[in-house]
C-alpha cells in the first residue's frame, strides 16, 4: 500500500531555509522545527536523507499530539518542504527521505528511552513523497 499526495500550495512557494531552529507549518499546528539532516545514510533500498526535526507535543507524558496527527505532519514536511527544497537547490534525490519528529534533541545513532520519536519513509517520485512504511 502506498500513500500519496498531490502538490500543496505550500510546495509551490519558495522553499524554506533549513537552519536549526526554523519554523515550519503542519497540519496539527503543533509547534515543529527543523534540528538537522543526516545525508548518505545507506538505507534498506538505496541511500536515505533523513530530515530531523523537534515536535515537543509529540511527548509521552505531557504530549497531546498522537502518532496519526503526527504521521499527517510528517507526510506535510516530506511534500511541502522537504521535495520542494531540494528541488530548488537542485540536489540529487535519494532512494528514500526519512523524516523525524522527536520531542528532543537527541544525538543521531544514540539510543535515548526518555525520549519519544516517530519516523516515516518515503520514495521521493515524480514529485511526490511516497509512502513506504518503516
Amino acid at each position: 500500500m502506498s500513500l500519496s499526495l498531490s502538490v500543496s500550495a505550500a510546495s509551490q512557494a519558495a522553499s524554506p531555509v533549513f537552519e536549526a531552529g526554523a519554523p515550519f507549518d503542519v497540519p496539527s499546528g503543533q509547534d515543529v522545527t527543523f534540528l538537522d539532516v543526516i545525508e548518505g545514510e545507506d538505507g534498506a533500498v538505496g541511500t536515505a536523507i533523513r530530515f530531523r526535526f523537534l515536535a515537543p507535543r509529540i511527548a509521552r507524558e505531557k504530549g497531546d499530539v498522537e502518532f496519526l496527527q503526527a504521521e499527517d505532519d510528517m507526510v506535510a514536511l516530506c511534500q511541502d518542504y522537504v521535495l520542494p527544497h531540494m528541488a530548488e537547490t537542485g540536489a540529487e534525490m535519494p532512494a528514500q527521505i526519512i523524516i523525524v519528529l522527536s520531542d528532543r534533541a537527541v544525538e543521531f545513532g544514540v539510543a535515548d528511552p526518555e525520549a519519544t520519536q516517530f519516523f516515516e519513509a518515503y520514495r521521493p517520485e515524480d514529485g511526490m513523497c511516497i509512502w513506504e512504511g518503516f
